[in-house]
């Protein structure tokens, strides 16, 4: 009875050989949410087309499936769902909220005003939509309006910083500078350690010339959140204009640490450099520039002129030829490329240059071409440039990035709200899985021989890595993954087989957000091989993650749960079985670090901290180099009172290469915490 149980889970979570009258759509949905949850936008939308294919008539699939489109930018898909969704119910506020906000990045404002005001005839004392129908004010640059609105939101939500940090903005943008600093001052009373207040007032202070309070205003924010690249290039700004480029360099440079692909940082680097007479450095950041943007003619000409100084003169020439393809007119490229075909002994070539050089002050004489106002052939007095200006004659000006100025509003829509502030939360658990993140805190999977010698035995074309930051999968990741469960259940023809088959297949139904069917193939695993460690430890991670998406289902049976999703405390469950699965592992494998690690996770989730420090402890002393582990212990020690303790900890998971280690390390410090 058990098997046909299993076999009938198995064929559920098969989507692609189930037909659309066997679907159980309640079950699919859950695992949907369950992806969308856990970011695997591509694998959530699969599973609401099966729905959709299913049961047409029904509106959330729709709105779901939105919502994944929503998060993976494809605004124009969105929209068409949130359409669908409402034709089938016109009464779900969110649904509107949602395409509202699909609208306004597409630029269609009049659309997403009115989409966002039939949201709030639904819910009329929402902050989030109040402050998203003010977000399209400000885009649509109507001051008046956006003002009108952001009053009312700051009257619904009168202790929210982010709704005064809004209204600053709109009198920023309007010009009223006394009133944009009172409302950051507002701001400020309920929320100091935001470094979006600071930034803000900051850049009212570089407006108003004020440079120094601005640094001041940009070292708390930096304080606050070390790890943005942007406030380190708008403090370089800030530096460069009060004339302490030393400062400005290193600001650079620090950008650049926290965000490698970052262009302005890069550019502008290269030209401070370039004035300081570092050109061999300079050179490479040019050359760093034209990789992340080949076509940046700026970049090329500045380039240009460095090669010639340091003698590559052919490489000069090359690079003033492809400007003068794209600027036929740019005079001084002319003068340079003669001057470094001469130098190269090529004086055919700077013969030609030099006679349309000669040809063009005639013309520039004779028909007063100088005069001409289109920015071709003047450059601005500014010490700045936009990074769209395309004025080739402002190659030697520094970037800002073209929000610095504009007054489009800028904030983002796209993104859950837990990404919009940093949370101070335990790293979490490492699980088995084939993929680790690529995101900028994600370290490499730790060594340890079992796990090698278990995918020495698999033999698979993939090995498994022990990592504690997921992602999601790609399209083919997920096809692969289905493609797994498929021929492992082909090799189940014993009711009882090898372990292999039943733990691997876990793995994949894990790694599919099937949660449930992922546990009950762990039971078996166990069953299968009580004697070894692994189906142990593949069932507790399992569990663990089963207690967290019960919680988000519960979450997620509010109307506007989808488009407020947080990460929320794991429910206040039992998790003794979790603790009883990591027991048996070290009962089996007692020198594994990540199992101490993993159980002390569970003890902090029980709130018995005093027993999660002594588990991260035996972790630290069975690895001295588990970032991880000092991170958690740090927070649990600060838990308990001992925040000098905790600091220090958090100090050494900064050391061993978790950076946001420093932004909790700063916050803990401005709390006054000793």
């Amino acid at each position: 009875m058990r098997l046909c149980r299993y076999i009938v889970t198995l064929l559920v979570a098969l989507l692609p050989f189930v037909g659309n009258a066997q679907l159980n759509t309640k079950r699919v949905m859950e695992i949907g949410r369950n992806a969308l949850y856990f970011e695997d936008y591509v694998l959530s939308i699969q599973y609401f087309n099966r729905v959709i294919d299913s049961k047409p008539f029904l509106h959330e699939p729709y709105f779901f499936r939105a919502l994944a489109k929503y998060y993976l930018d494809d605004y124009i898909g969105a929209e068409e769902d949130l359409t669908m969704a409402i034709e089938r119910n016109p009464y779900v506020s969110r649904c509107y909220q949602l395409r509202g906000l699909c609208r306004a990045n597409l630029d269609s404002l009049s659309l997403a005003e009115a989409d966002l005001r039939t949201a709030i005839k639904y819910d009329p004392q929402n902050p989030n939509l109040w402050q998203n129908l003010g977000m399209v004010a400000i885009q649509a640059a109507d001051w008046e309006r956006a003002a009108q609105v952001t009053d009312t939101l700051v009257l619904y939500s009168p202790r929210d910083g982010s709704a005064y940090l809004m209204r600053s903005q709109v009198a920023m943008y309007a010009g009223d500078t006394l009133h944009a600093i009172a409302m950051i001052d507002k701001a400020l009373q309920y929320d100091k350690y935001s470094p979006d207040v600071y930034e803000t007032r900051a850049a009212i202070y570089f407006g108003r010339g004020d440079y120094e309070a601005a640094e001041k205003d940009i070292d708390k924010a930096i304080d606050i959140l070390p790890a943005r690249g942007r406030s380190y290039l708008n403090r370089a700004l800030v530096r460069y204009y009060r004339g302490n480029l030393r400062g400005a360099m290193e600001d650079y440079d620090m950008s650049i640490y926290v965000e490698p692909t970052n262009f302005v940082a890069y550019y502008n680097r290269g030209l401070l450099r370039m004035n300081v007479g570092d050109d061999n450095r300079a050179i490479e950041d040019f050359d760093k520039v034209l990789e992340i943007d080949p076509d940046n003619t700026m970049a090329r000409f500045n380039r240009g002129l460095l090669r010639e100084i340091v003698g590559d003169y052919k490489g000069a020439v090359s690079d003033y030829s492809k400007v003068i393809e794209s600027y036929p007119n740019f005079e001084y490229a002319y003068e340079c490329r003669a001057s470094a075909n001469r130098k190269a002994g090529n004086k055919k070539a700077a013969a030609a240059d030099e006679k349309w050089l000669l040809k063009r002050r005639v013309d520039i004489y004779n028909n007063g071409i100088e005069s001409v106002s289109d920015g071709e052939y003047s450059a601005e007095n500014d010490k700045t440039r936009k990074r769209s200006d395309e004025n080739v004659r402002n190659y030697n000006k520094m970037v800002v990035a073209d929000d610095m100025y504009d007054k489009k509003y800028t904030t983002e829509y796209r993104g859950k709200v837990q990404n919009r502030n940093v949370f101070v939360e335990l790293e979490p658990l490492f699980v088995l899985t084939y993929y680790s993140s690529d995101d900028e805190f994600a370290k490499p999977g730790y060594y340890f021989k079992a796990v090698e010698d278990l995918n020495a035995v698999l033999s698979q074309e993939q090995p498994l890595l022990l990592v504690n930051r997921e992602r999601a999968l790609a399209e083919n990741e997920v096809a692969r993954r289905f493609k797994h469960i498929d021929e492992l259940s082909k090799s189940i023809s014993d009711p009882a087989p090898g372990n292999s088959s039943y733990l691997l297949r876990a793995i994949d139904f894990y790694l599919l957000q099937d949660v449930e069917s992922a546990m009950l193939d762990a039971d078996r695993a166990v069953v299968a091989d009580s004697l070894s460690w692994e189906p142990y430890f593949v069932r507790s991670f399992i569990r663990y993650k089963l207690l967290e998406t019960e919680k988000i289902n519960e979450v997620e049976k509010n109307d506007d749960a989808a488009l407020a999703i947080g990460k929320a405390a794991l429910p206040d469950m039992d998790y003794r079985k979790v603790e009883g699965d990591i027991n048996k592992v070290l009962e089996l494998m007692p020198g594994f670090a990540i199992a101490y690690y993993n159980r002390a996770n569970v003890y902090a989730k029980l709130n018995d901290y005093k027993a999660a420090i002594v588990d991260y402890t035996t972790a630290i002393e069975l690895n001295g180099g588990f970032a991880e582990a000092y991170y958690n212990r740090g927070l649990a020690r600060i838990y308990i009172g001992n925040t000098k303790d905790g600091i220090t900890d958090l100090s050494k998971a900064g050391e061993l290469g978790l950076f946001q280690a420093y932004n909790v390390i700063k916050r803990f410090q401005y709390r006054g915490d000793r």
